[in-house]
């Protein structure tokens, strides 16, 4: 009977007509891909397929082991769930390839995340394995080639499934990525606007950000496609071992980089994948819950940046106050007024007054010594102690004009009372 069945069965391969086997094979069908016994004796071997798989799994694969039991018992799901794949596909010689969502839509989406792609590979390797060391057991018996039969259709199945598993790999990362780009721009515009830090934690413990310290760079986009340009920032950060989340605002490109004691210098290095025009680098921050104040201080600096044509590229914001200030960021006004201007009023009316002249005197020691009828030498002394208390020295260009700048709004403030 099994060789009367096989003469037709080889017949109807070569020939792709009605054979012997008249079920398994009829008019104008494609060739079953192995002996119906073989078919036969896989699916009554099924459970044993499975339970030798996973406890290949275990001996073979170190991180098997170490998973939860909720992710392992999925995964022995996944196994049971291949070999039933692998037996309806051989039933059905008719589909060309295996249905991937029958292995791998058992298990929950979450696993992806547990189970990398080469884990997912190994996996499928060891189920072959446990597939192919029992061939012989398996292969339908007293039948000429039904052995080379069983490995080659197994062997065109697990490169099916690889490519199966990498496609669903693929798609996952493809999703995680585009939600992640859309969560870095929520993170990026709530920094912007200073919303509430709720959602700021909520957003970082999803994006898995625990970096500290944060400085947020504003500057400008190059193009109209923001993608590359972040990729190219994203790439040069990783490089330089940092953490970057970027987003673009119109035609501003803003990142928010964690990791630096020295945000300035690290902006140096990502200016070249900026557009043309200034880069702005607001004051460092412990974490990202604080760094609104650092965004909304980069972000004024940039837009009063035209000021100052020949700023550094990229500033730090605090080199920008008096353009800020001028430009009405609030909180440049409140830093030179609190930061400058009253510092330098307990050192006296005479230090206030010394500063004034020497200013208005285009910074001359000599002019400023006979208008107040003092000795140069006092007047350096005064001029030092404004240094100490400003940090600003008054004989330096910029630094002359942000205390220049400082006076003017300390005065108008206390004019107001």
């Amino acid at each position: 009977m099994a060789a009367a069945w096989h003469s037709g069965y080889v017949q109807a391969k070569r020939q792709g007509t009605q054979g012997a086997a008249g079920a398994a094979i009829g008019d104008g069908a494609p060739p079953a891909r192995v002996h119906p016994e073989t078919v036969a004796r896989i699916e009554r071997s099924m459970g044993a397929l499975g339970t030798a798989a996973i406890a290949a799994m275990d001996a073979r694969l170190p991180w098997f082991r170490r998973m939860s039991a909720e992710n392992r018992s999925w995964l022995g799901l996944v196994a049971q769930a291949g070999i039933a794949a692998f037996v309806d596909w051989i039933r059905h010689p008719e589909r060309s390839r295996p249905a991937a969502t029958e292995v791998f839509g058992t298990a929950p989406r979450e696993l992806a995340r547990a189970v990398r792609l080469q884990h997912a590979v190994e996996m499928v390797r060891v189920i072959i394995d446990v597939v192919e060391s029992r061939v012989d057991e398996l292969a339908a018996p007293d039948t000429p080639r039904a052995q080379a039969e069983l490995r080659e259709a197994v062997l065109v199945y697990a490169r099916e499934i690889a490519f199966s598993a990498a496609q669903v790999y693929a798609r996952s990362a493809e999703a995680r990525g585009a939600w992640d780009a859309r969560l870095e721009a929520l993170v990026v515009d709530s920094l912007v606007r200073g919303e509430s830090q709720e959602s700021l934690n909520s957003w970082a413990s999803a994006l898995s950000w625990s970096s500290t310290p944060v400085a947020v760079i504003a500057g400008t986009l190059d193009g109209e496609d923001a993608e590359p340009a972040i990729e190219d920032l994203r790439a040069q950060a990783r490089r330089a071992r940092l953490d970057l989340l970027a987003g673009v605002q119109g035609a501003r490109l803003i990142v928010v980089l964690g990791g630096t004691d020295d945000p300035l210098g690290a902006a140096e290095k990502l200016a070249g994948r900026f557009g043309p025009g200034p880069i702005v680098v607001g004051p460092p921050v412990k974490d990202l819950r604080s760094a609104s104040s650092s965004a909304r201080a980069a972000v004024a600096g940039l837009r009063a940046a035209a000021a100052w044509p020949d700023a550094p590229r990229p500033a730090s914001s605090e080199e920008l106050l008096p353009e800020r200030a001028l430009a009405g960021d609030e909180e440049a006004v409140r830093v030179l007024v609190e930061g400058v201007y009253q510092p330098l009023t307990t050192g006296g009316p005479t230090l206030l007054d010394t500063l004034t002249a020497y200013l208005e005197q285009g910074s001359s020691l000599e002019a400023t010594a006979r208008l107040l009828f003092v000795h140069p030498n006092t007047v350096r002394y005064r001029l030092r102690r404004v240094t100490e208390l400003t940090g600003f020295t008054a004989s330096e260009g910029r630094d002359g004009f942000t205390l220049w700048t400082a006076i003017i709004l300390g005065r108008l403030a206390a004019a107001r009372g």
